[in-house]
């Protein structure tokens, strides 16, 4: 593949760039798919894994595990790629993941019971949480400047696409197994990334730089930006995951006894992910217009008002849901195209992936033990709602990070 150069960097031509940009949109996107599936399909899969009707509790409880078990892999997956793909190339990790998630995903149509099915969970984990890491970083390295932060905020689209694909999943099929056959699209892609796309030059250059380790991660330098990134994008996790997960069913807590619900939870999963796509698109533009600090304070104002407005007022289910939950989650979209754009730029070249990694993945360990005890805040603050309305204390910690946090100074994205 032929390289265009300038004094200062390669870069890549504009048809390769866009060939990447669409293999790594669809390995971001069933990313979101595979994450979101499970959850979708909770209330049906898990009672007929435990063979027979279960209690709320007892369904929060396994909910619990299975959705703490992924975040533990997302989290590994995140932290160890990135500190790989410093080491190794980008494109060969992309491979690796993209595949990883998609064969656990398509093994989880034969899972026998739900103990494997935690494996599998955790596998598919560990190949998104690589996906979201590699793929951020690598369009980030090959795209130019002036566009960088609207494509890095459309490639971030790209996760809630595939929560509208999860929910559109439930609505086509009712038997949870069958939508898990869309194991095989991450499989394809993988082969494609390995047979057409080149290395990020910007990786390529460095390479006969000194050596770096995990350990240049916390110099002096690094260290102001690293307690940034993980402190925001940690707590803001926390909030979106706890709450995403469980949203279908408190949606499904709020239907008459008896009721199937998979329409509405449906529905609900469909426009959370179109409110994401929308927040996503809408991201760079934000950052060209207001900076990276007051869009994502903005932005955290607005998910805390949403959690109020959506599980405070509601507590039977109505049309209304649909339009609060879009509203909820066009502001996850902004924060997480926002955040997708703004940490890379925080770290040079020879360990971007390794410190993007730890602040992305770093959050995922208190956000998977957060998640873990759903079940136990069901029971203290009596229902699904007022448990998800306590997740919405982690987006005023995003913001009373971002206020204290300067404005940055540079943009080391080409270092």
């Amino acid at each position: 593949m032929k390289l265009k150069t300038n004094p200062t960097q390669t870069i890549l031509s504009p048809k390769i760039r866009a060939m990447a940009f669409i293999l790594c949109v669809i390995s971001y996107a069933f990313g979101g798919t595979v994450s979101t599936l499970m959850s979708v399909y909770l209330p049906v899969a898990v009672p007929q894994l435990l063979n027979g009707t279960i209690t709320e509790a007892r369904l929060g409880e396994v909910g619990a595990y299975i959705s703490a078990v992924s975040l533990y892999g997302w989290m590994t997956g995140g932290i160890l790629f990135g500190i790989i793909s410093d080491k190794i190339g980008r494109k060969k990790v992309l491979v690796f993941v993209t595949a990883l998630y998609g064969a656990a995903t398509l093994l989880t149509v034969f899972v026998p019971n739900w103990y494997m099915l935690l494996v599998y969970r955790f596998l598919s984990g560990m190949g998104v949480g690589g996906v979201l890491l590699v793929t951020t970083i690598y369009i980030s390295e090959i795209w130019i400047e002036k566009t960088r932060p609207i494509m890095v905020g459309v490639l971030a689209v790209a996760f809630p696409l595939g929560i509208v694909a999860s929910g559109g999943l439930n609505v086509l099929f009712s038997e949870w197994r069958q939508a898990f056959w869309l194991g095989l699209i991450p499989l394809i892609t993988a082969l494609l990334i390995a047979l057409l796309l080149p290395e990020s030059p910007k990786w390529k250059n460095i390479q006969n730089g000194p050596a770096t380790s995990v350990n240049d991660l916390f110099n002096e330098a690094y260290r102001p930006n690293l307690v940034t990134g993980s402190v925001i994008f940690g707590a803001v996790l926390i909030g979106l995951w706890g709450i995403f997960s469980w949203l279908p069913t408190w949606v499904q807590s709020l239907l008459p006894a008896g009721q199937d619900g998979q329409k509405e939870r449906g529905i609900t999963m469909m426009l959370l992910g179109m409110g994401g796509i929308v927040g996503g698109v809408m991201s760079g533009f934000l950052i060209r217009a207001f900076g990276s600090r007051k869009t994502l304070m903005l932005t955290f104002v607005g998910c805390v008002g949403a959690c109020c407005l959506l599980f405070i007022t509601n507590k039977v289910f109505s049309t209304i849901v649909y339009a609060e939950a879009g509203l909820l989650s066009l502001c996850f979209g902004i924060s997480q195209g926002a955040l997708s754009s703004y940490i890379p730029e925080l770290f040079p070249t020879s360990i971007r992936a390794t410190a993007t990694g730890f602040c992305f993945n770093v959050g995922r360990f208190f956000t998977a033990t957060a998640v873990f005890f759903v079940g136990s805040l069901v029971t203290l603050f009596g229902g699904f709602g007022n448990a998800l309305l306590a997740f919405s204390i982690t987006f005023v910690v995003a913001l009373l990070a971002a206020y204290l946090t300067r404005e940055k100074k540079s943009n080391l994205i080409n270092s």
